[in-house]
């Protein structure tokens, strides 16, 4: 696992990413903006009791050398008490619509991406782990969510809060209100900083959060090889040390973060004294009253409170930008070629496949895999690709499938050319059965019929005897609704009968088998051997296979190698010419005699 990029060390693009992050909520701007009305409705009521509050005391204060006007008392005390209940509904209110939208968006985060995953190229995943993926479904979209959710209305409240408690000083007293600016000014500077040394933490925790997410997922699928290879402690340096490079980012960000409220309660104490030793001094001339100081001191807590909330808003938006840069990059990467323009659909395959001068290498290198590959496949022939590891045989299927595309020549199916075609166009003409077997936790019967309608039960039974698979139903305690997850254990060879029966039933005009029984015993083999016969019947197939003995029935055979076809014809041909084809199948015939 390589280490992070150098790039993450810089601190993001914050303005950007919270620029995209905005555009993708214009759909719910209207719910925010009054979301963002009752946050500031409710901040200017509590803003406001202050002023009460002074006017409270001064009434309690007259009445300490006369008589209490409890009138005036009550009707203060109700008016108080209104203003805070309606602050109160205000800001649960905000906080509901706030968390209703901020969870629409993730949802809507979530299924962008989740569509964005069918749209890309292969060769996209061959250059990014599965678990740095998933990490940006759910760690990043999470963190954007979290923040927009308590962010957003804090920071507007905070800032409503700073700026109203601000102008009520200056209208209350500006001497007092100069005394709390200065004594708050060194607030500001402290939190600039923090904020401007934070965000390049913040962005390095969620890059190495992938990273480590990615190992693990690595590491998990392909236990049985780790410990069949004694690379436990290989492994666990590699994650102690991925680990130990999150735990420092983490720390750093955090510790950072955790710094403001302390700077802020301390802040916060020193404009306390200030104002009671200014407005001591100022009660003591007479110019003002002791309600004036109760007020100030009141105003100094929602002067400086924001403070603290903002720069903690502020570290929350720095951490969403850096999510929200990982997600945005992962929604914005490029896309396979729109198709909604190609609308031919074939009517009835007959099965002829001509690579025409084919070329092709992968987008991000400049080697080319497939040099010069031309060959026919005429309907209901039986093609066998064969050649050394490495010679490009999966990859000629994969262009044939469109999972990847040429960069010269061209591929035509019954003389139209599958540039022409849409993939799922493509992919209809095809059963494909992979080296590497796929199955998904559901029932056996699902897991048969995947994406098929109307699938009977007696051709799942004949699939099966066809395969060999029926006596091993038959033992499943609810047969074929039996659940495949950790109860049920396959071996790698039931598992690639199932998918070769998962071929049978889709019956599709045309087949792929790479390495399709190289998990299976010779003996199932050649049970299997005899059902794809029967399936290839009036089907063109490609079989890819390094067992040659398996293909030897084959109608035409194309030895690669080095992306080149180097020889071509049928077995009896290939043998005859004492060529590369005939080393290969001597070679493996003296293996097997051995």
């Amino acid at each position: 696992m390589p280490g992070p990029s150098k790039n993450f060390e810089k601190a993001k693009d914050f303005k950007g990413t919270w620029v995209k992050i905005i555009r993708y909520c214009k759909k719910y701007y209207a719910m925010l903006a009054v979301a963002i009305i009752c946050a500031v409705a409710g901040t200017v009521l509590t803003l406001i009791g202050p002023n009460k509050m002074s006017d409270l005391t001064d009434v309690l204060q007259k009445g300490l050398i006369g008589q209490i006007d409890m009138d005036a008392v009550a009707q203060i005390g109700v008016v108080l008490i209104i203003m805070y209940s309606v602050s109160l509904v205000l800001q649960c209110v905000q906080g509901w619509i706030m968390s209703t939208t901020t969870q629409r968006i993730t949802q809507g985060l979530r299924s962008d991406i989740s569509r964005k995953i069918n749209r890309l190229p292969m060769w996209y995943y061959n250059k990014t782990s599965t678990g740095d993926v998933l990490s940006r479904v759910t760690n990043d979209v999470d963190t954007v969510g979290q923040s927009l959710n308590q962010s957003i209305s804090t920071l507007v409240s905070a800032v409503t809060l700073f700026l109203g408690s601000l102008l009520m000083m200056f209208i209350t007293n500006w001497i007092l209100a100069l005394t709390a600016i200065g004594a708050t000014v060194i607030g500001f500077v402290l939190m600039s900083l923090i904020a401007g040394k934070s965000q390049k933490y913040f962005a390095r925790q969620q890059k190495r959060l992938g990273e480590i997410n990615g190992h693990i997922e690595e590491i998990y699928a392909g236990h049985t090889v780790v410990k069949a290879y004694n690379g436990e402690a290989k492994s666990q340096a590699t994650f102690d040390e991925m680990n130990a490079n999150l735990k420092d980012s983490a720390f750093k960000a955090q510790c950072m973060s955790g710094m403001m409220m302390p700077i802020m309660t301390f802040i916060g104490n020193f404009g306390y004294v200030a104002v009671c030793v200014v407005g001591a001094a100022l009660a003591i001339q007479g110019k003002i009253n002791f309600g004036t100081i109760i007020a100030f001191t009141m105003y100094v807590r929602y002067f400086t409170q924001p403070l603290s909330q903002m720069a903690q808003a502020l570290q929350s938006l720095q951490s969403a930008a850096a999510a929200g840069e990982r997600v945005f990059e992962f929604l914005e990467a490029e896309e396979m070629e729109d198709e909604r323009g190609k609308v031919f659909e074939f009517y009835k395959v007959k099965g002829e496949v001509e690579f025409d001068h084919v070329k092709f290498g992968y987008e991000d290198s400049d080697r080319i895999i497939i040099n010069d590959f031309s060959a026919v496949a005429k309907p209901g022939q039986k093609v066998a690709i064969v050649g050394p590891t490495g010679a490009g045989k999966t990859t000629m299927v994969n262009l044939l499938m469109r999972f990847n595309e040429i960069k010269d020549g061209d591929i035509r199916i019954d003389g139209v050319s599958i540039k022409n075609m849409s993939r799922q166009e493509v992919h209809k003409q095809f059963c494909m059965v992979l080296q590497d077997t796929w199955l998904f936790e559901g029932s056996l019967r699902e897991n048969l019929v995947y994406n098929t309608k109307g699938v009977s039960d007696e051709t799942l039974e004949e699939a099966c005897k066809a395969v060999g698979l029926d006596h091993f139903v038959h033992t499943l305690p609810h047969g074929y609704d039996t659940v495949l997850g950790d109860q049920i254990s396959l071996s790698q060879g039931q598992k690639q009968q199932l998918t070769i029966a998962r071929a049978m039933i889709a019956d599709k005009p045309m087949l792929i088998l790479d390495e399709a029984t190289s998990s299976v015993d010779t003996r199932t083999e050649q049970k299997i051997q005899s059902a794809m016969d029967e399936l290839m019947k009036d089907r063109t197939s490609f079989v890819i296979a390094h067992r040659l003995s398996t293909i030897k029935n084959a109608d035409l055979i194309l030895v690669m190698k080095d992306g080149d076809i180097i020889e071509s014809g049928n077995h009896e041909q290939l043998l005859d010419r004492q060529g590369f084809y005939a080393d290969l199948y001597n070679s493996q015939f003296s293996s097997n005699v051995q």
